[in-house]
């Protein structure tokens, strides 16, 4: 379905975004990843399916950095039809011990980066009348969780600029929507688990069932693949009509 587009994907070398790149590669999109860690083996991953894939390791706290990016692929590729919005980083603390930096570098990568990159790719997507921009949210861009001040207000944003940049695009036939999942176990999830197991002396499983039981009815994590699934979707004539959705996969989170 995908074949001739090119897909950016940042914050992709793992968890949801490595999904997400997976399930568009699988329809045909060439793809370029982005993030740190492991580089080669995502590439391989990627490649195997029979598309081309490129790297660029932009810092998505630097708008200079992400112009390069989106130069790179204009460069390497011809330019962005598809870009995914996923980097994102995360840090827990009361509001009243929030280390300044830790919320300045939350909003940057979180929601900065999302316009950074959107308003450098839609010039290409508004003249040739097509494109796709997913914005990896959370269900934190729809309810709140104490400790959590910066992400919220970063995934409430994107949210928000899903919306504008939607409704700025409504009658052409570029499209942008957000996903909004509840618990995906990736790293930074597991980390969460981990702390929770470490501070209440407890096993990774009861951390695990723990974090579930707080906040998702279903007691179970959102995969990547599914996530990749609804950007596939997204990325179909199927949702042409679709705009600015904030579209929850959260095991029934927000219907609490």
């Amino acid at each position: 379905m995908l074949k001739g587009k090119t897909a950016l994907v940042t914050g992709s070398t793992s968890g949801i975004g490595l999904g997400i790149a997976h399930a568009l590669a699988a329809q045909g999109a060439s793809i370029v990843l982005n993030g740190f860690g492991d580089v080669d083996g995502p590439k391989a991953q990627i490649a195997a399916l029979g598309v081309a894939v490129g790297y660029h390791g932009a810092d998505m706290s630097r708008p200079s950095d992400i112009e390069d990016m989106v130069r790179f692929t204009e460069q390497q590729f011809g330019g962005i039809d598809i870009l995914v919005n996923n980097a994102g980083i995360q840090h827990v603390s009361r509001i009243e011990n929030f280390a300044p930096e830790r919320w300045d570098a939350i909003i940057a990568i979180n929601l900065s980066s999302a316009f950074h990159a959107t308003r450098l790719a839609l010039p290409r997507m508004q003249a040739q009348n097509w494109g796709r921009i997913i914005n990896v949210a959370s269900v934190h861009g729809l309810v709140a969780s104490a400790e959590k001040s910066a992400y919220v207000a970063a995934k409430h944003g994107v949210v928000g600029l899903t919306k504008v940049t939607a409704l700025e695009n409504a009658t052409t036939g570029v499209t942008c929507n957000a996903i909004c999942p509840g618990w995906v176990l990736t790293p930074l999830v597991q980390k969460q688990v981990d702390a929770k197991a470490a501070a209440h002396a407890i096993s990774i499983a009861d951390a695990t069932r723990q974090l579930l039981g707080e906040k998702e009815p279903s007691m179970q994590f959102t995969t990547p693949e599914e996530l990749g699934a609804l950007a596939v979707f997204f990325c179909s004539p199927s949702a042409n009509n679709v705009r600015g959705v904030a579209w929850n996969m959260d095991g029934g989170w927000t219907a609490q």
